[in-house]
C-alpha cells in the first residue's frame, strides 16, 4: 500500500508550511528570554503545527494505492452425462478415474485456486459422478465460466468429457471468446460398437381428427452389415405399422416415412421400436416414444333452407375452402330432425319461408344459444320472421322485392376485407331484398350498406349484432350467386365472395372465451428435464383479474398416480412451477372458490423422454484434441490425467498477478495526523511552561 500526493497537494502543503513559518516568526521574533537553540526548536514545532492544521482545513485528496495478489484459477469440469457414465472403453477403471480426478484437484489446490464443476444439461459446482445427465452442453459451461470468472486470473480449464455434445452450439466458438488454455481428458470409446438406433423422429405434435400425418424416422446402424431389424409403431400400446429394414453397410443411415391416420381425439402415445441385434452395445436407443395431440378442429355449420337455391351452393363452396369447416345442408323435411348441439353456427336461408317452415327449428337453435346467420329473400315470411326473433322488425311489407346494390361501410373493422377486392362491388348485380321499413333493436356493425340506384344509404345490407354474448348475422337479400358469376367473367378478379362468406362464418362461429377461471400450461410438450409450468387467471363478475383465493391443482399420470399442488400468487394471476416429471402424458384439474361459487379448469400436457445421450455412442476425441490444440492446451487419456499437474507447471502460463487498487481519500481521514498535531502542541507547551513563557 502507498500514499501518493498530486502536484496540487504538494503546492497546497508548501503554502501551509509558509503560513506556519509566518505565524512562528511573528510569535518568536522578539522573544529574548529563551536560549537561541530552544527558540529555534519551538519555532520549528509551531511551524509544523500551524502547517498541519492549515493543511487539514484545506482537506486535499490523497491518492492511496494497494496491491492484492491473486493466485491463478484452474477450472476442473467433469462431464456428468449418461454417455460418459455408461459407454466405457475396454479396461477402463471408473473408480480409479474418480479417485485420480479428486487427487488432481487436491494437488492443484496446493498452488492454484481450483474451481470444480459437473456439467450435462445444467452446470453444478463440485464433482458429481452420478452419470444421470440427460444431455451434454459444453457451450453452456463455457458461457457460465465466462460470466462468473470475467476479469479473473483464470490460468487453465481442464475438461473431462467424451466429446459428445448434443445441446448448445459448437464449443470451439465459445472457447474463442474466453481465450484460456483448455486441457482435455478424453473419456469414452472411439471404437464403433454394434448398434442400431432411432436417431431422430420428425413429426407434428398437433394433428386434426381423420387426417393423415407422417412420422419421419431416421434409422442408423453401426457395425451391423447384413443384419435385418424390424421397425414397428405402436399407438397407445397397439401395433399399427411394421416393416423390415435391411442394413447394407457398417455405417448405415436410412430415413423411413410412416403414414398414420388420426382416428381418436386427445393425446395419443406412439412408440417407435427397432428390434435388437445380437451383441448390441445398448438397446436403450432402439425405442423412442412421442405424444401427438389429435383435435377436432373442424367446426360444423348447418345450412338450412326450405328448398334448393343457387345461393346455397355458393355459400357451401366458400365455407368448405377452409378444411376446418364442414357444412351440412338441411332441406324441407330434414329440418325437423336437426340436432342443434352438433353445430357451432346455423345459416337460415330465407327461413321461416312463406310456408312457415322451420319455426320449430329456429326455436330449438335459439334455445341452444347457437350463433345464427339470417339470409332474407323472396321466399322469406316477413311476419313469421318478426315473431321468431326480436332484433329486427320489418313493417309495411307488401310482398314485393327491391333491388339493392352493395357498397362497403368505411368504419367496418370486425374482420379484414381486401380493399382492392371491395372495389369490385361497384360492378356486381343487385341483391333482391324484401320491400319494407326496417328497424333494428340495439347497436349493429355493418360490413355492407345498401345503395339504391346511385344513392348510398345508411341502411345496412350485411351486418352483425351481439345478442347478450350470442353473435347474430343478417344478409337482407338473395342472389349472391350472381356475384360469383361476375367474378368468373374477369380472370383478374379477386375472390371477394368467398372471402366475404368465409370470414363471416369464421367470425360468427368463433365463441368468445368468457370463462372466469382459466388454467393452461406454458407448453403442450415438455422435455423430461424441463420444469412443468402452469398459469392460471381468475376473474370476478366485472371480469377484473383477482388472486385472493387459493388455487389447487391435481395432476394425474396415465397410471392414475396423482400429484397435488397449490399455485403461487404472481401479480394479479397465479403461477405453478411443478418441477420436472417423468416421460408420459398427464392431465390436470384445477379448482378454486370465489365468494360462494366454485370454479374448475382442466387440461393436459405431455413429457417427452430424452434419449440424445444414447443416439451417439462413439466418443469424439478429435473434437477434444482440436479444443486443446486451438487454445494451447493438451489432451490426455484418463490413465494419465495426473500428469496435468506437471503440464500446467511447465506451460508457464499460470502466474500469480497483483491487482492495483487506487482510490482518493480526504486528508482528514488520516487519524495519525491528529495524533501528530496533539504531540507537537503538547511538546511546545511543555517547553514553554518549563522556561517560564506561560
Amino acid at each position: 500500500m502507498g500514499n501518493y500526493f498530486s502536484a496540487y497537494s504538494i503546492l497546497t502543503f508548501l503554502a501551509c508550511l509558509l503560513l506556519g513559518c509566518l505565524y512562528a516568526w511573528l510569535l518568536y521574533r522578539k522573544n529574548r528570554n529563551l536560549h537561541q537553540n530552544l527558540k529555534y526548536a519551538l519555532t520549528i514545532l509551531r511551524i509544523l503545527v500551524i502547517a498541519a492544521i492549515a493543511w487539514l482545513l484545506f482537506a486535499p485528496l490523497v491518492k492511496r494505492i494497494s496491491y492484492t495478489p491473486e493466485k491463478p484459477i484452474v477450472v476442473l469440469a467433469h462431464d456428468n452425462s449418461i454417455s460418459v457414465d455408461e459407454i466405457e472403453p475396454v479396461g477402463f477403471n471408473k473408480l480409479k478415474y474418480q479417485q485420480d480426478l479428486k487427487q488432481l484437484a487436491d494437488q492443484l489446490s496446493a498452488k492454484y485456486e481450483v474451481k470444480t464443476y459437473s456439467f450435462s444439461d445444467s452446470i453444478k459446482s463440485g464433482l458429481n459422478f452420478s452419470g444421470q445427465g440427460k444431455l451434454s452442453n459444453a457451450s453452456l459451461l463455457f458461457n457460465q465460466l465466462n460470466d462468473e470468472l470475467l476479469n479473473r486470473n483464470v490460468g487453465a480449464i481442464i475438461l473431462a468429457s467424451d466429446g459428445i455434445f448434443n445441446r448448445g452450439g459448437n464449443p470451439l466458438y465459445e472457447l474463442n471468446k474466453i481465450k484460456i488454455p483448455v486441457y482435455t481428458i478424453a473419456m469414452g470409446d472411439t471404437i464403433p460398437k454394434r448398434d442400431v438406433l432411432i436417431a431422430n423422429v420428425n413429426y407434428n405434435n398437433l394433428v386434426y381428427l381423420d387426417n393423415e400425418f407422417t412420422l419421419d424416422v431416421q434409422v442408423q446402424a453401426y457395425e451391423s452389415k447384413g443384419e435385418t431389424t424390424q421397425l414397428s409403431v405402436l399407438e397407445n400400446g397397439a401395433k399399427v405399422k411394421e416393416q423390415s429394414i435391411v442394413i447394407n453397410s457398417n455405417s448405415f443411415v436410412k430415413d423411413v416415412q410412416i403414414k398414420l391416420k388420426a382416428n381418436k381425439i386427445g393425446i395419443q402415445k406412439y412408440t417407435i421400436n427397432l428390434s435388437s441385434l445380437k451383441n448390441e452395445i445398448t438397446t436403450k436407443n432402439n425405442s423412442q416414444t412421442i405424444f401427438i395431440e389429435v383435435i377436432d378442429a373442424r367446426q360444423k355449420v348447418l345450412l338450412a333452407a326450405a328448398a334448393p337455391h343457387p345461393d346455397l351452393a355458393t355459400i357451401k363452396q366458400a365455407i368448405e375452402l377452409n378444411k376446418h369447416y364442414e357444412v351440412t345442408i338441411a332441406l324441407a323435411d330434414e329440418l325437423n330432425t336437426v340436432d342443434p348441439n352438433k353445430y357451432s353456427l346455423a345459416i337460415l336461408y330465407q327461413l321461416p319461408n312463406t310456408g312457415n317452415t322451420a319455426t320449430t327449428l329456429i326455436t330449438k337453435l335459439q334455445e341452444a344459444k347457437l350463433s345464427l346467420w339470417y339470409i332474407l329473400g323472396a321466399q322469406s315470411n316477413i311476419g313469421a320472421f318478426n315473431q321468431v326473433q326480436k332484433t329486427l322488425n320489418f313493417s309495411r311489407a307488401n310482398g314485393s322485392l327491391q333491388e339493392v346494390f352493395p357498397y362497403p361501410d368505411a368504419n367496418f373493422t370486425t374482420f379484414n376485407l381486401d380493399a382492392t377486392a371491395l372495389k369490385q362491388l361497384n360492378t356486381y348485380d343487385p341483391l333482391q331484398i324484401p320491400f319494407a321499413n326496417l328497424s333494428i333493436n340495439g347497436n349493429y356493425t355493418a360490413a355492407l350498406n345498401q345503395r339504391i340506384g346511385k344513392i348510398n344509404t345508411q341502411s345496412p345490407l350485411l351486418f352483425f349484432i351481439d345478442d347478450n354474448g350470442r353473435k347474430l348475422g343478417f344478409l337482407l337479400g338473395e342472389g349472391i350467386w350472381k356475384w360469383k358469376l361476375e367474378e368468373a367473367k374477369n380472370e383478374q378478379s379477386l375472390p371477394l365472395v368467398n372471402e366475404l362468406i368465409s370470414k363471416t362464418v369464421q367470425y360468427l362461429s368463433v365463441k368468445d372465451d368468457k370463462r372466469k377461471f382459466k388454467v393452461y400450461s406454458t407448453k403442450s410438450t415438455f422435455d423430461e428435464n424441463e420444469n412443468i409450468v402452469l398459469n392460471a387467471t381468475l376473474y370476478n363478475d366485472a371480469y377484473e383479474p383477482v388472486n385472493t383465493p387459493d388455487v389447487n391443482v391435481q395432476v394425474k399420470n396415465t397410471d392414475g398416480k396423482t400429484f397435488n399442488y397449490t399455485f403461487s400468487k404472481f401479480g394479479t394471476t397465479y403461477r405453478l412451477d411443478a418441477g420436472t416429471m417423468p416421460q408420459g402424458n398427464y392431465t390436470y384439474l384445477a379448482s378454486t372458490v370465489l365468494g360462494d361459487k366454485k370454479y374448475t379448469s382442466s387440461g393436459a400436457f405431455y413429457v417427452n423422454a430424452l434419449i440424445a445421450e444414447y443416439q451417439q455412442t462413439t466418443a469424439n476425441h478429435q473434437l477434444l484434441y482440436t479444443m486443446a490444440q486451438q487454445t494451447g492446451g493438451k489432451m490426455v487419456m484418463p490413465a494419465n490425467l495426473l500428469s496435468l499437474v506437471n503440464e500446467l507447471e511447465k506451460s508457464g502460463q499460470l502466474k500469480t498477478i497483483s491487482y492495483e487498487d487506487r482510490k482518493y481519500e480526504e486528508l482528514i481521514n488520516l487519524k495519525w495526523l491528529f495524533g501528530l498535531i496533539v504531540l507537537l502542541l503538547t511538546t511546545e507547551w511543555f517547553l514553554r511552561k518549563r522556561n517560564g513563557e506561560i
